[in-house]
């Protein structure tokens, strides 16, 4: 019985995670790869690449831009839009990328 409880646990544990990297992965494509890319920058990408970048670092990031503690006129628009759960989901996915 112990033995089955544990597996529920790791089993929602192991899903909650991969829903918040499939939620920042979504909310990336939307919000941050136009300018960041994805993996690496392009042609179409003249911003800094985020794929590898630490995940605590891309946090507060986002969390400076939205509150407009950290001065960008294009960045405090668009992390304006971003929830707590959002700004976590894509720090998440982009430290993930490139590992």
């Amino acid at each position: 019985m112990k033995i089955l409880l544990i597996s529920m646990v790791l089993l929602s544990v192991s899903t909650a995670q991969a829903a918040s990297i499939y939620a920042g992965k979504a909310k990336a494509a939307a919000v941050c790869s136009q300018c960041h890319g994805v993996r690496s920058t392009s042609a179409e990408a003249p911003f800094p690449p985020l794929a590898g970048r630490d995940e605590e670092y891309l946090e507060m990031a986002l969390k400076q831009y939205r509150d407009k503690t950290r001065i960008s006129d294009v960045m405090n628009n668009i992390a304006g839009s971003l929830t707590d759960r959002d700004i976590n989901n894509i720090a998440n996915y982009y430290s993930r990328l490139g590992k």
